[in-house]
């Protein structure tokens, strides 16, 4: 069984993402980012930069940081959206979003959504960040189903979760055929319908 330590977040929507689309048994144990339980001495022994997921294995007692390197692990080990021939491939797609597709896009909600009107070079600066990389998606969507090809892997896994949070952005998510058109694909899963719901209070997928 995997236990999976997280909270409502793009991140923490990677991890249960993936676990409905394995279909593997797992369970949630809600981390509250607004009480800093994420600092608790107990959290940081499994996650020593106090960032949420983390998922214990208990089939093997072993704990996993970094949701990219929990993807990885839970691929592997059920062997799905993970395939050999085209790790190269995946593995830069998905490093792609754990270094630059999460964390600017998660600025962007810092200066944007959440503090507006406290640093105007902040907002600029991320917005523009924010568009281009709706640009760069868009590039990449126009020549390939999915990130890594014509197959759904962990890297789309991985990337949509933060797109998800298009109303957030400002930027008009329609006004990009290609993005838009694999988001609504992958919007339509089951496993991620019912993974996006978190917090299983029947959050529904933003519409573009």
């Amino acid at each position: 069984m995997i236990e999976l330590f997280s909270s409502d977040t793009p991140n923490g929507k990677k991890i249960t993402i993936m676990c409905e689309e394995i279909g593997c048994d797992f369970k949630i144990t809600k981390v509250d980012l607004s009480k800093d339980e994420q600092f608790k001495t107990e959290f940081k022994k499994i996650s020593p930069f106090s960032k949420i997921p983390v998922i214990i294995d208990h089939e093997n007692n072993q704990s996993i940081f970094e949701s990219g390197a929990i993807l990885i692990y839970l691929a592997e080990k059920y062997n799905k959206f993970y395939k050999s021939k085209d790790r190269t491939v995946i593995n830069q797609w998905l490093m792609a979003q754990m270094g630059l597709i999460g964390p600017m896009l998660g600025q962007h909600h810092q200066f944007h959504h959440y503090n507006p009107g406290k640093s105007k070079f902040g907002e600029e600066r991320y917005f523009k960040i924010a568009i281009r990389l709706y640009e760069d998606l868009e590039k990449r969507l126009s020549s390939s189903k999915y990130l890594a090809g014509e197959d759904y892997t962990i890297a789309d896994i991985a990337t949509w979760p933060w797109i998800a949070r298009h109303e957030w952005h400002d930027i008009g998510l329609k006004n990009y055929k290609n993005l838009t058109s694999w988001y609504l694909d992958i919007a339509s899963r089951d496993a991620v319908i019912k993974g996006y719901d978190f917090s299983k209070d029947g959050s529904k997928i933003p519409k573009p």
